[in-house]
């Protein structure tokens, strides 16, 4: 059995070749159609339109920590439950729409 050379002519392409443009019925050229879209979270929203403010709190991190080696630290199991019926809720009334 006789193997040949390999070609491998490919060169590498650039950005700027695989950007396609599309001529449109007017026969300007336009942007291709993006594939992929994107879809920010509401927590991204807030913060993107700056109702929330994003600060840390490092006293109230310190103050949780503290209560938690210290074994005073209470979970309100309430409230956690409450958050994630409202989030499932969220995500199932997401998909209907």
């Amino acid at each position: 059995m006789k193997i040949g050379p390999i070609d491998n002519k490919s060169t590498p392409s650039t950005a700027a070749a695989e950007r396609q443009t599309v001529t449109g019925a007017n026969g300007k050229a336009t942007a291709a159609e993006p594939s992929a879209k994107v879809a920010l979270s509401a927590a991204a929203n807030l913060l993107a339109n700056g109702v929330a403010d994003g600060t840390f709190d490092g006293q109230k991190v310190e103050r949780l920590a503290q209560a938690i080696r210290d074994g005073t630290f209470k979970v309100d199991a309430g409230a956690i439950a409450d958050k994630l019926i409202a989030n499932a809720q969220d995500l199932l009334g997401r998909t209907q729409d």
